[in-house]
Protein backbone atom coordinates (compact mmCIF):
# COMPACT_ATOMS: atom_id res chain seq x y z
CA UNK A 1 0.00 0.00 0.00
CA UNK A 2 2.83 2.42 0.85
CA UNK A 3 4.32 2.43 -2.68
CA UNK A 4 0.89 2.73 -4.25
CA UNK A 5 -0.11 5.51 -1.86
CA UNK A 6 3.11 7.37 -2.67
CA UNK A 7 2.25 7.08 -6.36
CA UNK A 8 -1.22 8.43 -5.67
CA UNK A 9 0.16 11.33 -3.64
CA UNK A 10 2.50 12.37 -6.44
CA UNK A 11 -0.27 12.20 -9.04
CA UNK A 12 -2.56 14.10 -6.71
CA UNK A 13 -0.06 16.89 -6.08
CA UNK A 14 0.64 17.33 -9.79
CA UNK A 15 -3.07 17.48 -10.71
CA UNK A 16 -4.08 21.14 -11.21
CA UNK A 17 -7.67 20.26 -10.29
CA UNK A 18 -6.90 18.41 -7.05
CA UNK A 19 -7.77 19.79 -3.63
CA UNK A 20 -4.03 20.17 -3.09
CA UNK A 21 -3.72 22.65 -5.96
CA UNK A 22 -7.07 24.41 -5.67
CA UNK A 23 -7.33 24.68 -1.87
CA UNK A 24 -4.22 23.68 0.09
CA UNK A 25 -1.90 25.90 -1.98
CA UNK A 26 -4.54 28.64 -2.29
CA UNK A 27 -3.29 31.94 -0.83
CA UNK A 28 -6.70 32.82 0.61
CA UNK A 29 -6.63 29.67 2.75
CA UNK A 30 -3.81 31.09 4.82
CA UNK A 31 -5.39 34.53 4.92
CA UNK A 32 -8.52 33.14 6.53
CA UNK A 33 -6.84 31.41 9.48
CA UNK A 34 -6.49 34.54 11.60
CA UNK A 35 -9.96 35.87 10.81
CA UNK A 36 -11.60 32.56 11.69
CA UNK A 37 -9.58 32.32 14.90
CA UNK A 38 -10.63 35.81 15.85
CA UNK A 39 -14.25 34.95 15.10
CA UNK A 40 -14.06 31.86 17.31
CA UNK A 41 -12.73 34.03 20.12
CA UNK A 42 -15.74 36.31 19.69
CA UNK A 43 -18.15 33.37 19.91
CA UNK A 44 -16.47 32.36 23.17
CA UNK A 45 -16.66 35.91 24.51
CA UNK A 46 -20.37 36.18 23.74
CA UNK A 47 -21.17 32.79 25.29
CA UNK A 48 -19.22 33.65 28.44
CA UNK A 49 -20.90 37.07 28.64
CA UNK A 50 -24.36 35.53 28.04
CA UNK A 51 -24.89 37.72 24.97
CA UNK A 52 -24.74 34.89 22.43
CA UNK A 53 -28.52 34.62 22.27
CA UNK A 54 -30.68 31.64 21.37
CA UNK A 55 -30.67 31.69 17.59
CA UNK A 56 -28.22 30.74 14.88
CA UNK A 57 -29.27 33.23 12.21
CA UNK A 58 -27.33 36.47 12.54
CA UNK A 59 -25.12 35.11 15.32
CA UNK A 60 -21.34 35.28 15.48
CA UNK A 61 -21.33 31.47 15.11
CA UNK A 62 -23.18 31.72 11.80
CA UNK A 63 -20.56 34.18 10.57
CA UNK A 64 -17.72 31.77 11.40
CA UNK A 65 -19.48 28.66 10.11
CA UNK A 66 -20.33 30.44 6.85
CA UNK A 67 -16.75 31.65 6.44
CA UNK A 68 -15.45 28.09 6.86
CA UNK A 69 -18.03 26.74 4.40
CA UNK A 70 -16.70 29.21 1.80
CA UNK A 71 -13.26 27.55 1.90
CA UNK A 72 -13.82 25.94 -1.46
CA UNK A 73 -15.21 22.46 -2.11
CA UNK A 74 -13.55 20.62 0.79
CA UNK A 75 -15.60 22.59 3.34
CA UNK A 76 -18.80 22.94 1.36
CA UNK A 77 -21.70 22.37 3.74
CA UNK A 78 -19.56 22.77 6.88
CA UNK A 79 -22.15 25.20 8.26
CA UNK A 80 -25.08 22.76 7.99
CA UNK A 81 -24.29 21.07 11.30
CA UNK A 82 -24.86 24.31 13.20
CA UNK A 83 -28.17 25.22 11.58
CA UNK A 84 -31.00 25.21 14.16
CA UNK A 85 -33.38 22.33 13.48
CA UNK A 86 -36.48 23.29 15.50
CA UNK A 87 -38.33 19.99 15.21
CA UNK A 88 -35.37 18.05 16.58
CA UNK A 89 -34.25 20.84 18.95
CA UNK A 90 -30.68 20.40 17.74
CA UNK A 91 -27.92 21.30 17.97
CA UNK A 92 -28.79 21.83 21.62
CA UNK A 93 -26.53 24.84 22.21
CA UNK A 94 -29.06 27.59 21.59
CA UNK A 95 -31.79 26.88 24.13
CA UNK A 96 -29.78 24.91 26.71
CA UNK A 97 -27.51 27.32 28.56
CA UNK A 98 -25.46 24.52 30.17
CA UNK A 99 -24.69 22.98 26.80
CA UNK A 100 -23.95 26.39 25.36
CA UNK A 101 -21.40 27.04 28.10
CA UNK A 102 -19.82 23.63 27.49
CA UNK A 103 -19.53 24.40 23.77
CA UNK A 104 -17.96 27.75 24.61
CA UNK A 105 -15.54 26.07 26.99
CA UNK A 106 -14.45 23.61 24.28
CA UNK A 107 -13.69 26.47 21.89
CA UNK A 108 -11.98 28.50 24.63
CA UNK A 109 -9.76 25.60 25.70
CA UNK A 110 -8.75 24.77 22.15
CA UNK A 111 -8.15 28.45 21.38
CA UNK A 112 -5.86 28.91 24.38
CA UNK A 113 -4.08 25.55 24.54
CA UNK A 114 -1.46 24.32 22.13
CA UNK A 115 -0.81 20.66 22.94
CA UNK A 116 -2.55 17.62 21.51
CA UNK A 117 -3.15 16.22 25.00
CA UNK A 118 -5.07 19.32 26.14
CA UNK A 119 -7.17 19.47 22.98
CA UNK A 120 -8.02 15.76 23.04
CA UNK A 121 -9.00 16.05 26.70
CA UNK A 122 -11.36 18.94 25.84
CA UNK A 123 -12.90 16.89 23.02
CA UNK A 124 -13.43 13.90 25.30
CA UNK A 125 -15.09 16.13 27.87
CA UNK A 126 -17.64 17.57 25.40
CA UNK A 127 -18.24 14.04 24.12
CA UNK A 128 -19.01 12.82 27.66
CA UNK A 129 -21.78 15.42 27.97
CA UNK A 130 -23.72 13.99 25.04
CA UNK A 131 -24.90 17.34 23.67
CA UNK A 132 -27.55 16.52 21.08
CA UNK A 133 -26.61 17.39 17.51
CA UNK A 134 -23.14 18.67 18.39
CA UNK A 135 -20.85 16.13 16.79
CA UNK A 136 -17.39 16.26 15.23
CA UNK A 137 -18.42 18.90 12.68
CA UNK A 138 -16.90 21.22 15.30
CA UNK A 139 -13.55 19.72 14.24
CA UNK A 140 -13.71 21.91 11.14
CA UNK A 141 -13.51 24.91 13.46
CA UNK A 142 -10.74 23.33 15.54
CA UNK A 143 -8.69 22.74 12.37
CA UNK A 144 -8.35 26.51 11.90
CA UNK A 145 -7.08 26.78 15.47
CA UNK A 146 -4.63 23.87 15.28
CA UNK A 147 -4.00 22.65 11.73
CA UNK A 148 -1.14 20.37 12.83
CA UNK A 149 -3.24 18.66 15.53
CA UNK A 150 -6.89 18.45 14.44
CA UNK A 151 -7.79 17.44 10.86
CA UNK A 152 -11.06 18.53 9.22
CA UNK A 153 -13.97 16.05 9.29
CA UNK A 154 -16.74 15.46 6.77
CA UNK A 155 -18.39 12.66 4.79
CA UNK A 156 -15.92 12.63 1.89
CA UNK A 157 -12.88 12.71 4.20
CA UNK A 158 -14.27 9.81 6.23
CA UNK A 159 -15.09 7.82 3.08
CA UNK A 160 -11.61 8.39 1.73
CA UNK A 161 -9.93 7.41 4.98
CA UNK A 162 -12.02 4.23 5.24
CA UNK A 163 -11.25 3.32 1.62
CA UNK A 164 -7.50 3.85 1.97
CA UNK A 165 -7.08 2.18 5.37
CA UNK A 166 -9.94 -0.33 5.51
CA UNK A 167 -11.24 1.34 8.67
CA UNK A 168 -14.91 1.81 9.57
CA UNK A 169 -15.03 5.38 10.84
CA UNK A 170 -18.57 6.76 11.19
CA UNK A 171 -19.76 10.34 11.09
CA UNK A 172 -21.32 11.98 14.12
CA UNK A 173 -19.18 10.37 16.81
CA UNK A 174 -16.26 12.02 18.56
CA UNK A 175 -14.60 8.70 19.44
CA UNK A 176 -14.58 7.77 15.74
CA UNK A 177 -13.13 11.19 14.89
CA UNK A 178 -10.30 10.71 17.39
CA UNK A 179 -9.60 7.23 16.02
CA UNK A 180 -9.50 8.63 12.48
CA UNK A 181 -7.19 11.38 13.68
CA UNK A 182 -4.74 8.80 15.04
CA UNK A 183 -4.78 6.89 11.76
CA UNK A 184 -4.38 10.07 9.76
CA UNK A 185 -1.42 11.18 11.89
CA UNK A 186 0.22 7.79 11.34
CA UNK A 187 -0.28 7.98 7.57
CA UNK A 188 0.96 11.56 7.54
CA UNK A 189 4.10 10.65 9.46
CA UNK A 190 4.87 7.88 6.97
CA UNK A 191 4.51 10.31 4.06
CA UNK A 192 5.63 13.54 5.79
CA UNK A 193 8.10 14.47 3.06
CA UNK A 194 5.39 14.03 0.44
CA UNK A 195 2.60 15.79 2.35
CA UNK A 196 2.80 18.43 5.09
CA UNK A 197 2.85 19.00 8.82
CA UNK A 198 -0.46 20.78 8.19
CA UNK A 199 -3.14 18.06 8.32
CA UNK A 200 -5.14 19.91 5.71
CA UNK A 201 -2.97 18.23 3.06
CA UNK A 202 -3.73 14.62 4.00
CA UNK A 203 -7.36 15.57 4.69
CA UNK A 204 -7.53 16.99 1.17
CA UNK A 205 -6.14 13.72 -0.23
CA UNK A 206 -8.74 11.70 1.69
CA UNK A 207 -11.42 14.12 0.47
CA UNK A 208 -10.50 13.60 -3.18
CA UNK A 209 -10.45 9.81 -2.76
CA UNK A 210 -13.70 9.83 -0.79
CA UNK A 211 -15.49 12.05 -3.28
CA UNK A 212 -14.57 9.64 -6.08
CA UNK A 213 -12.02 11.77 -7.89
CA UNK A 214 -9.27 9.18 -7.39
CA UNK A 215 -9.53 5.38 -7.25
CA UNK A 216 -8.44 3.67 -4.06
CA UNK A 217 -4.88 2.28 -4.12
CA UNK A 218 -4.97 -1.56 -4.29
CA UNK A 219 -3.44 -3.76 -1.63
CA UNK A 220 0.10 -4.98 -2.24
CA UNK A 221 0.49 -8.21 -4.24
CA UNK A 222 -2.48 -7.82 -6.59
CA UNK A 223 -0.77 -7.00 -9.89
CA UNK A 224 -3.98 -6.98 -11.94
CA UNK A 225 -5.61 -4.55 -9.51
CA UNK A 226 -2.48 -2.37 -9.59
CA UNK A 227 -2.50 -2.14 -13.40
CA UNK A 228 -6.19 -1.32 -13.41
CA UNK A 229 -5.61 1.33 -10.78
CA UNK A 230 -2.79 2.86 -12.85
CA UNK A 231 -5.17 3.06 -15.80
CA UNK A 232 -7.82 4.68 -13.64
CA UNK A 233 -5.30 7.25 -12.43
CA UNK A 234 -4.36 8.05 -16.01
CA UNK A 235 -8.00 8.71 -16.83
CA UNK A 236 -8.25 11.15 -13.93
CA UNK A 237 -5.83 13.39 -15.79
CA UNK A 238 -8.26 13.69 -18.67
CA UNK A 239 -10.28 16.52 -17.20
CA UNK A 240 -13.78 17.35 -18.32
CA UNK A 241 -14.61 20.57 -20.10
CA UNK A 242 -16.56 21.66 -17.06
CA UNK A 243 -13.50 21.30 -14.84
CA UNK A 244 -11.44 23.29 -17.31
CA UNK A 245 -14.02 26.06 -17.27
CA UNK A 246 -14.05 26.02 -13.49
CA UNK A 247 -10.27 26.34 -13.32
CA UNK A 248 -10.30 29.12 -15.91
CA UNK A 249 -12.90 30.92 -13.81
CA UNK A 250 -10.75 30.60 -10.68
CA UNK A 251 -7.68 31.84 -12.54
CA UNK A 252 -9.66 34.76 -13.91
CA UNK A 253 -10.76 35.56 -10.38
CA UNK A 254 -7.15 35.60 -9.14
CA UNK A 255 -6.06 37.71 -12.10
CA UNK A 256 -8.87 40.21 -11.55
CA UNK A 257 -7.98 40.47 -7.86
CA UNK A 258 -4.37 41.21 -8.77
CA UNK A 259 -5.46 43.70 -11.43
CA UNK A 260 -7.50 45.72 -8.93
CA UNK A 261 -4.62 45.60 -6.44
CA UNK A 262 -2.41 46.94 -9.26
CA UNK A 263 -4.84 49.81 -9.92
CA UNK A 264 -4.74 50.74 -6.23
CA UNK A 265 -0.95 50.42 -6.12
CA UNK A 266 -0.43 52.70 -9.11
CA UNK A 267 -3.02 55.17 -7.91
CA UNK A 268 -1.48 55.37 -4.44
CA UNK A 269 1.98 56.00 -5.86
CA UNK A 270 0.60 58.66 -8.22
CA UNK A 271 -1.00 60.45 -5.27
CA UNK A 272 2.32 60.51 -3.41
CA UNK A 273 1.76 57.69 -0.92
CA UNK A 274 4.05 54.88 0.07
CA UNK A 275 2.24 51.63 -0.80
CA UNK A 276 2.15 48.27 0.94
CA UNK A 277 0.97 45.17 -0.97
CA UNK A 278 -0.16 42.09 1.00
CA UNK A 279 2.89 40.00 1.91
CA UNK A 280 1.60 36.91 0.13
CA UNK A 281 0.66 38.83 -3.04
CA UNK A 282 3.83 40.84 -3.70
CA UNK A 283 5.30 38.31 -6.12
CA UNK A 284 2.10 37.91 -8.16
CA UNK A 285 2.57 38.84 -11.84
CA UNK A 286 1.07 42.15 -12.93
CA UNK A 287 1.48 44.29 -16.03
CA UNK A 288 4.74 42.67 -17.12
CA UNK A 289 6.24 42.75 -13.64
CA UNK A 290 5.14 41.87 -10.13
CA UNK A 291 2.69 43.57 -7.78
CA UNK A 292 5.34 44.45 -5.23
CA UNK A 293 7.41 46.62 -7.58
CA UNK A 294 7.84 50.15 -6.27
CA UNK A 295 6.22 49.25 -2.95
CA UNK A 296 7.43 48.97 0.63
CA UNK A 297 9.46 45.86 1.43
CA UNK A 298 8.50 46.04 5.10
CA UNK A 299 5.96 47.85 7.24
CA UNK A 300 7.08 50.78 9.36
CA UNK A 301 8.08 50.04 12.95
CA UNK A 302 4.91 51.59 14.38
CA UNK A 303 2.88 48.88 12.63
CA UNK A 304 5.43 46.08 12.90
CA UNK A 305 5.05 46.17 16.69
CA UNK A 306 1.24 45.88 16.60
CA UNK A 307 -0.28 42.78 18.21
CA UNK A 308 -2.23 42.04 15.01
CA UNK A 309 0.77 42.43 12.68
CA UNK A 310 0.20 38.99 11.09
CA UNK A 311 -3.25 40.12 9.90
CA UNK A 312 -2.17 43.65 8.94
CA UNK A 313 0.59 42.25 6.67
CA UNK A 314 -2.15 40.46 4.68
CA UNK A 315 -4.30 43.52 3.97
CA UNK A 316 -4.43 43.77 0.18
CA UNK A 317 -3.26 47.39 -0.19
CA UNK A 318 -2.27 50.05 2.37
CA UNK A 319 -1.41 53.66 1.59
CA UNK A 320 1.02 55.32 3.98
CA UNK A 321 2.47 58.80 4.35
CA UNK A 322 6.18 59.40 3.92
CA UNK A 323 6.60 59.33 7.71
CA UNK A 324 5.03 55.88 7.98
CA UNK A 325 1.49 56.76 9.07
CA UNK A 326 -1.38 54.74 7.60
CA UNK A 327 -3.62 56.93 5.45
CA UNK A 328 -5.96 54.36 3.87
CA UNK A 329 -6.40 50.60 3.62
CA UNK A 330 -8.13 48.55 0.93
CA UNK A 331 -9.43 44.97 0.89
CA UNK A 332 -10.27 43.61 -2.57
CA UNK A 333 -13.13 41.12 -2.28
CA UNK A 334 -13.56 39.74 -5.80
CA UNK A 335 -15.15 36.41 -4.93
CA UNK A 336 -13.83 35.35 -1.53
CA UNK A 337 -15.36 35.77 1.91
CA UNK A 338 -15.98 39.43 2.73
CA UNK A 339 -15.87 38.47 6.38
CA UNK A 340 -12.10 37.92 6.41
CA UNK A 341 -11.38 41.31 4.85
CA UNK A 342 -13.51 43.09 7.46
CA UNK A 343 -11.69 41.29 10.27
CA UNK A 344 -8.31 42.40 8.93
CA UNK A 345 -9.62 45.97 8.74
CA UNK A 346 -10.73 45.74 12.37
CA UNK A 347 -7.32 44.42 13.39
CA UNK A 348 -5.69 47.45 11.77
CA UNK A 349 -8.14 49.97 13.19
CA UNK A 350 -8.43 48.60 16.72
CA UNK A 351 -4.89 47.30 17.10
CA UNK A 352 -3.01 50.48 16.11
CA UNK A 353 -3.33 54.23 16.54
CA UNK A 354 -4.50 54.62 12.92
CA UNK A 355 -7.35 57.15 12.60
CA UNK A 356 -9.51 54.77 10.62
CA UNK A 357 -12.86 56.54 10.33
CA UNK A 358 -13.72 56.87 6.65
CA UNK A 359 -10.34 55.61 5.48
CA UNK A 360 -11.08 51.88 5.17
CA UNK A 361 -12.37 50.59 1.82
CA UNK A 362 -13.90 47.29 0.74
CA UNK A 363 -13.32 47.15 -3.02
CA UNK A 364 -15.65 44.70 -4.74
CA UNK A 365 -17.58 44.04 -7.97
CA UNK A 366 -20.72 46.13 -8.38
CA UNK A 367 -22.84 43.02 -7.95
CA UNK A 368 -21.46 42.34 -4.47
CA UNK A 369 -22.85 45.47 -2.81
CA UNK A 370 -25.61 43.43 -1.19
CA UNK A 371 -23.06 40.91 0.14
CA UNK A 372 -20.99 43.73 1.62
CA UNK A 373 -24.06 45.30 3.19
CA UNK A 374 -25.17 41.99 4.74
CA UNK A 375 -21.77 41.39 6.30
CA UNK A 376 -21.52 44.91 7.70
CA UNK A 377 -24.97 44.51 9.25
CA UNK A 378 -24.01 41.39 11.21
CA UNK A 379 -24.14 41.81 15.01
CA UNK A 380 -20.60 40.41 15.10
CA UNK A 381 -19.41 43.62 13.41
CA UNK A 382 -21.12 46.19 15.61
CA UNK A 383 -17.82 48.11 15.87
CA UNK A 384 -17.71 48.55 12.09
CA UNK A 385 -20.31 51.34 12.14
CA UNK A 386 -17.93 53.43 14.24
CA UNK A 387 -15.17 52.99 11.67
CA UNK A 388 -17.20 53.99 8.64
CA UNK A 389 -15.88 51.28 6.33
CA UNK A 390 -16.70 52.29 2.76
CA UNK A 391 -17.74 50.27 -0.30
CA UNK A 392 -15.83 51.05 -3.51
CA UNK A 393 -17.30 49.38 -6.64
CA UNK A 394 -14.98 48.20 -9.40
CA UNK A 395 -16.65 50.36 -12.06
CA UNK A 396 -16.11 53.57 -10.08
CA UNK A 397 -12.45 52.75 -9.52
CA UNK A 398 -11.95 51.68 -13.15
CA UNK A 399 -13.70 54.77 -14.56
CA UNK A 400 -12.02 57.42 -12.39
CA UNK A 401 -8.58 56.10 -11.47
CA UNK A 402 -6.78 57.80 -14.37
CA UNK A 403 -8.30 61.22 -13.70
CA UNK A 404 -7.69 60.89 -9.96
CA UNK A 405 -4.05 60.00 -10.64
CA UNK A 406 -3.64 63.08 -12.87
CA UNK A 407 -5.62 65.69 -11.00
CA UNK A 408 -6.44 64.33 -7.55
CA UNK A 409 -4.80 64.87 -4.17
CA UNK A 410 -5.33 63.22 -0.82
CA UNK A 411 -8.25 60.90 -0.13
CA UNK A 412 -11.07 63.22 -1.11
CA UNK A 413 -11.48 61.72 -4.62
CA UNK A 414 -11.62 58.20 -3.13
CA UNK A 415 -14.35 59.28 -0.75
CA UNK A 416 -16.33 60.77 -3.62
CA UNK A 417 -16.36 57.53 -5.68
CA UNK A 418 -17.11 55.24 -2.73
CA UNK A 419 -20.05 55.03 -0.37
CA UNK A 420 -20.62 54.33 3.29
CA UNK A 421 -23.26 51.63 3.71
Amino acid sequence: MNDNLSTLIQRWKSDPHSTYATWFLWDERLKNFRSIRRGIAQVVQEIQGNTFGNTYRGSSLETIAHSIAEQRQIFKGADHAFLWKPKLRIPDIYENRTNQLAFGQLLHTCHCCDTAEQIIAAIRHIDSLGVKGLGPAVANMLYFLHPTITPPFNTAIVNGFNAVTGANVKLGRWDHYLAMREGMMELNNRHRTELSNDLGAIAGLMFDVGSGRYPVPPREGDEHARLQWEADLARVREETAAQQRALASEQESDETHSEVQGWLRDLGIALGYEVWIAANDRSRPYNGGILGEGCLASLPAVLASATAIDAIRLIDVIWLSRNGQVCAAFEVEHSTSIYSGIVRMLDLALGTDFEAKGNLFLVAPDGREKDVQQQLNRPAFYRVAELGIRYLPYTELRSHRDSIARFGSGLKPMLSISKQL
